[in-house]
């Protein structure tokens, strides 16, 4: 098993995660999870580069190994 399958395992849609924010853009905040997996938080505004924020995995993509959060 890699280890997208073991997060993905470990995790289901709904739950609530620590990321860290790697880039602001203007849709959103392109996030990494510890795992290291990305993920992109539509919308998000005031975040800060390099700070770790709690959200929600509101979508997991097999293919492409990453996510889509939601605020927590």
């Amino acid at each position: 098993m890699s280890t997208w399958d073991e997060f993905v395992a470990g995790h289901a849609v709904g739950d609530v995660v620590t990321a860290r924010v790697e880039k602001v853009v203007p849709f959103g905040a392109l996030l990494t999870v510890d795992a290291g997996f990305p993920g992109l938080l539509p919308g998000a505004g005031a975040l800060e580069v390099g700070t770790h924020v709690p959200v929600r995995i509101a979508e997991f993509d097999a293919d492409a190994q990453r996510m889509r959060f939601a605020t927590a």
